[in-house]
């Protein structure tokens, strides 16, 4: 069955993230990434606008953006928030950011580091021995959670147990539950292990960052999300950032529309659910441009320090992207950037940055899981795919020539169909 296929290779992944929108080669530890071209003095704002509505047109909903270089700023919008009535999106709009919040997680954890209260290669049964116990807890490290090689397996399907009977019922009876973190963990641990902790590659799971969460409440003695509220977010500026405490979003938003390869036909409405099954892992509402001001701050050292920042960015492989704590990194024909991405039931979030903070784009959607499967339960192409990374490329790369890349050749590298990059190969 379809959706039996995506238990071991997606759902852990395709909920919370990892699209992984965009996948780069692996590295091992420090490299020396390709300097960000700034071959250009100014937004080409016309055509950003034409792109994005070229994403609108093959077939997304709603999709709204930020994009900067250097100082100069430009948002857009193009879709409906609403298929209903026609309500258009705006560029301001609240989302749901889905794996992002791993970003805030992880710079949470690692201000306690540098404040001597967590060491990233001590066990983390040093911390939480009554959660993780045993061998496990001695030999899995607050690094192997944050940059998913613990090897834990993922609670999604725990979590929502129709999707292994073929059915996305518990999407919508779940709606209204809300569940501890430590169940999330306990799921979590009950699964299969994906392999030995430590062992590279990594195998992306949802339940590090939850575990990441309570190992923060335990040093900190505070509530994980309002400690992340007020020493990650308030201080990076954020205006519009926050953990949802009800399944409802503060202020204007769009609708969120889960289709789950054609399972839920039309597409729901899920922008009303109680996210804490994504916890610290995933459960985060933002916006377009407060995303771009949190990796700015974070890249431009606000946040944490430079030796935080050099063990933020020394990556290993993690389901074929380059995955550093709670960041990752692409290389695209300009140069290397990081950031991260998410994707929740309805929602999908995209933020990437040059090193150097000068050129960013922050791209949400509200129609997830569009494509259709094959024979082979691998999703098909679909238009989107090809504008969204055409829209990203030129973003982010404007001087890179036309024939370099087209847009089927970069949608190899840049998989923008909210999926795990396990699916997409496997």
């Amino acid at each position: 069955m379809r959706i039996v296929r995506l238990l071991g290779t997606v759902l852990g992944t395709t909920l919370l993230t990892t699209t992984a929108v965009l996948t780069a080669p692996a590295h091992a530890g420090p490299a020396t990434p390709p300097a960000v071209s700034t071959d250009r003095t100014s937004l080409d704002r016309s055509g950003l606008r034409d792109k994005l509505d070229a994403i609108h047109e093959a077939g997304m909903y709603g999709v709204f953006s930020s994009v900067r270089d250097g100082g100069e700023r430009w948002t857009g919008a193009s879709g409906v928030a609403d298929v209903d009535t026609g309500r258009p999106v705006t560029p301001g709009m609240r989302h749901r950011v889905g794996s992002i919040s791993k970003t805030f997680t992880s710079v949470a954890v690692l201000q306690q580091v540098e404040r001597g209260r967590i060491s990233l290669d001590a066990p983390v049964g040093d911390y939480l021995p009554d959660l993780i116990p045993g061998e496990r807890g001695r030999q899995i490290t607050v690094r192997m959670l944050l940059n998913h090689t613990s090897h834990i397996g993922d609670y999604i399907v725990g979590a929502f147990p129709s999707f292994a009977e073929n059915s996305t019922a518990s999407i919508d009876e779940e709606r209204f539950r809300s569940i501890r973190p430590e169940e999330l963990v306990r799921l979590g641990l009950a699964a299969p292990a994906t392999g030995s902790p430590g062992a590279v590659p990594g195998s992306y799971s949802n339940s590090n960052y939850v575990i990441a969460g309570l190992l923060l409440e335990k040093v900190t003695g505070q509530d994980a999300e309002a400690y992340i509220e007020r020493d990650v977010m308030d201080r990076a500026g954020l205006r519009h950032t926050y953990f949802p405490r009800t399944p409802y979003i503060k202020g204007p938003h769009p609708r969120m529309y889960e289709s789950w390869f054609g399972l839920i036909n039309p597409p729901r409405d899920y922008s009303v659910y109680n996210m804490s099954w994504a916890s610290t892992a995933g459960a985060v509402v933002s916006t377009t441009d407060d995303l771009n001001r949190f990796y700015r701050a974070l890249l431009g050292g606000k946040l944490i320090g430079e030796a935080s920042l050099d063990e933020m960015t020394r990556t290993v492989s993690v389901n074929g992207i380059a995955y550093g704590l709670g960041i990752y990194a692409v290389d695209l024909p300009c140069g290397r950037f990081w950031g991260h991405d998410g994707a929740v039931f309805g929602a999908g979030m995209t933020a990437l940055s040059s090193r150097d903070g000068k050129r960013q784009l922050a791209l949400a959607q509200n129609l997830m899981k569009y494509q259709s499967l094959d024979e082979n339960g691998q999703p098909k192409a679909n238009p989107i795919d090809d504008a969204m990374a055409t829209y990203i490329l030129g973003a982010l790369c404007p001087a890179t020539p036309k024939s370099a890349s087209t847009p089927a050749q970069l949608s190899k590298t840049l998989k923008f169909d909210q999926l795990s990059p396990g699916l997409v190969r496997s």
